[in-house]
C-alpha cells in the first residue's frame, strides 16, 4: 500500500512539472518577465526531490540484490531461460548451473561473421533489463556525483558537448530541470558546444565518451575564431562580445588547462567508459582538462551496462558488477591459456586480485557470450565484486603467435612516446601487416598509426624506440625479432582529425555497437587504408 502511495505522489509531481514551462524557456523569458523566475525555482526543487526519492529507492533495491547475490543471479538466469526463443527452448524452467553450462557452450563475441548466414554475431542484448540496469546506474550515479561535487546539479551547472550522453539512460525529466544548459533533445555538435561556451559558470562537462570529448577540444582549437564570432553575435538582442574575447584569450594560451580557463568553476568531466578510452582520458587530463577529475557513471561492455560506479572520487573507475539480468558469469583468465579455461564462476565466487573475462547471457538469443572484456577484482560491495577494467582480449596483436595484448601494447607505446621530445600521444591504431599486404618481401610486422601533439615529424630513431619497448615488454616478441621471424614495428604519424574521421565512419556503420568502443586493432583493410591515406610522416 505504501508503495502505491509513493508512486501516486511521484505521478503528481511529474504532472506538476509537465504543466510548468520548460526551464530553458523560462531562462529565455526571464529578462522579459521576472515573475516567471519562481516557476523555474519551483520546477528545480520538485525535480530535485523526485531525483532524491528515486535514488533512495534504487539504493534500497541495490542493497537487497547485492546482499542476496545468489538468489538475484538465480532469478536473472530463470528470466533468461523462461524468455528464451529458438532451438534451446527445452532449457526453460531449469536453473541448474551444471545443465546450463553443459548445454550452452561459450561463444566468442569476437567472431565477426557466422559461417552459414554471414550475419554479424552480436553480443546478447535485452532492452528491458539493460534499461533497468541503465536506470539504476544513472540515478545512483547522479546522486553519487552530487555528493562528491556539491552544486554540480545546480541550474545551469552542466553542459553536454556531444550528441551522445555519458549517462546510460538519460532522463528527459527531471534531468533538464536540474542542470543542463543545452536545449532538450539538441543533437547538433556545434550548437551543443556553443551553448557550453556561452555559459562560463559550468561545474561539470559531459561527453558520450572520452574520445568524443577529445575530438571536441581538437575541433574547438581548429574552429576557435569561428566560434568566437558566433558567440560575439549571440542570440537576437543579446550579443556576448566579452565572452568571445575570453574565448580568444583562452585559446591563445594553448591547450594546457584550457577547460578551466573557459569555465573557472569546472570540477569534473563526465564520460562513459566503453573500452579503448584510457588513452584519451590521459591526453585530456594532461592537456585540455588538466586539474579536473573524471567520472564514468557506468561500466558499459559490448552487451550493455553490467556495472555501476558509486565512487566518483576514485581517480580510476571502479565498477560494481550487478547481479540482475543480464546473467553475468566470470571466466578466469590465465596467461597464455585462455582456451583451456572451461569453467566459469558466479559473482559471489570471484576472488580479489584475480582477473576474469565477462560472460553475458540474456533471453534474446540465449547465448553465453564471451565479451572479451577483462576486469580485475579489487574489492567487494556486500557479496558482489567491485572491478576495474583491464583490457579487451579481442584487441591483441599476433603475427607469429606472440599475442601482444591491448594493455601491453599501450604501455609500450606510452613508454616510447615519453622518449619523443615534446610529444603527447592523443590516439593510436594498429594493423597487422597482412591486412595491408605490406609484408611482401619482408617479415610480418605491425603497422602503427599515431596522432600526436607537439611533434610534427618522426625521425627513424624515434620510430625504432617503439620496437625496442615492445621487446622489453614481451620476451616472446623479442625472441621472434632476434630470429627475424617478425619484422620491426613501423610507426606512421597521421594528420589532425584522422581518428575523429575514423570514429565518424565507424559510427555510421549499421552494425556499430553500443557503447561506441574505440578499436585499437583494425581488422579490416578499408579501415586501415582510411588511416594510411592520412599519414603525414
Amino acid at each position: 500500500m505504501l508503495l502505491v502511495l509513493l508512486f501516486l505522489l511521484l505521478f503528481l509531481l511529474l504532472l506538476v512539472l509537465l504543466l510548468l514551462p520548460p526551464l530553458a524557456v523560462l531562462r529565455q523569458q526571464q529578462p522579459q518577465d521576472a515573475r516567471l523566475s519562481w516557476l523555474a525555482s519551483l520546477q528545480y526543487r520538485v525535480a530535485w526531490r523526485a531525483l532524491c526519492w528515486a535514488a533512495a529507492w534504487q539504493q534500497q533495491r541495490l542493497e537487497q540484490s547485492t546482499l542476496h547475490v545468489g538468489q538475484s543471479q538465480q532469478q536473472a538466469l530463470r528470466w533468461c531461460l523462461q524468455g528464451a526463443q529458438g532451438p534451446r527452448c527445452p532449457l526453460r524452467g531449469s536453473t541448474d548451473m551444471s545443465t546450463f553450462r553443459n548445454d550452452l557452450p561459450l561463444t566468442k563475441a569476437s567472431q565477426v561473421q557466422e559461417e552459414e548466414s554471414g550475419e554479424q554475431l552480436l553480443p546478447p542484448t535485452s532492452n528491458q533489463y539493460h534499461g533497468e540496469a541503465s536506470l539504476q546506474a544513472t540515478v545512483l550515479g547522479l546522486a553519487a556525483l552530487n555528493k562528491a561535487y556539491p552544486q554540480v546539479l545546480a541550474p545551469g551547472g552542466t553542459a553536454l558537448v556531444t550528441p551522445t550522453s555519458p549517462w546510460p539512460r538519460p532522463l528527459p525529466w527531471p534531468w533538464h530541470a536540474l542542470d543542463q544548459v543545452s536545449r532538450p533533445g539538441a543533437k547538433d555538435p556545434g550548437a551543443l558546444l556553443l551553448a557550453a561556451l556561452r555559459s562560463p559558470g559550468l561545474r561539470a562537462l559531459e561527453a558520450g565518451t572520452a574520445v568524443e570529448l577529445l575530438d571536441v577540444f581538437v575541433g574547438l582549437e581548429a574552429d576557435g575564431e569561428e566560434l568566437a564570432e558566433a558567440i560575439a553575435a549571440g542570440n537576437p538582442g543579446a550579443p556576448l562580445p566579452r565572452r568571445a574575447a575570453e574565448l580568444r584569450e583562452a585559446l591563445e594560451q594553448g591547450p594546457r588547462g584550457l577547460a578551466l580557463r573557459l569555465w573557472p568553476k569546472l570540477q569534473v568531466v563526465v564520460t562513459l567508459d566503453a573500452g579503448g578510452q584510457a588513452e584519451a582520458v590521459a591526453a585530456l587530463g594532461a592537456l585540455w582538462c588538466q586539474g579536473l577529475a573524471f567520472f564514468s557513471p557506468a561500466y558499459a561492455a559490448s552487451g550493455g551496462v553490467v556495472g555501476l560506479n558509486l565512487w566518483p572520487e576514485q581517480p580510476r573507475g571502479l565498477y560494481l558488477l550487478l547481479p540482475g539480468a543480464p546473467f553475468i558469469e566470470l571466466l578466469p583468465v590465465k596467461e597464455g591459456a585462455q582456451e583451456e579455461v572451461a569453467s566459469t564462476v558466479l559473482l559471489a565466487e570471484a576472488q580479489k586480485g584475480k582477473e576474469y573475462e565477462l560472460v553475458l547471457t540474456d533471453h534474446t538469443s540465449l547465448t553465453r557470450c564471451r565479451l572479451g572484456d577483462v576486469v580485475r577484482v579489487v574489492g567487494a560491495y556486500n557479496q558482489c565484486p567491485v572491478v576495474r577494467f583491464i583490457c579487451r582480449l579481442g584487441q591483441a596483436l599476433s603475427v607469429r603467435g606472440e599475442d601482444i595484448g591491448e594493455d601491453m601494447f599501450s604501455e609500450a607505446l606510452g613508454r616510447a612516446v615519453e622518449q619523443w621530445p615534446g610529444a603527447k600521444l592523443l590516439d593510436h591504431g594498429c594493423v597487422e601487416s597482412s591486412i595491408l599486404d605490406s609484408s611482401k618481401g619482408s617479415a610480418p610486422h605491425y603497422e602503427v598509426f599515431v596522432a600526436l601533439r607537439g611533434l610534427r615529424n618522426l625521425s627513424e630513431e624515434n620510430r625504432d624506440k617503439l620496437d625496442h619497448c615492445l621487446q622489453e615488454a614481451s620476451p616472446h616478441y623479442k625472441s621472434l625479432r632476434f630470429r627475424g621471424s617478425v619484422g620491426p614495428a613501423r610507426v606512421h604519424l597521421v594528420g589532425q582529425g584522422a581518428f575523429g574521421a575514423l570514429r565518424a565512419a565507424l559510427a555510421a556503420c549499421p552494425s556499430s555497437p553500443f557503447p561506441p568502443e574505440m578499436p585499437r586493432v583494425l581488422r579490416h583493410g578499408h579501415l586501415a587504408q582510411f588511416l594510411q591515406r592520412r599519414v603525414v610522416s
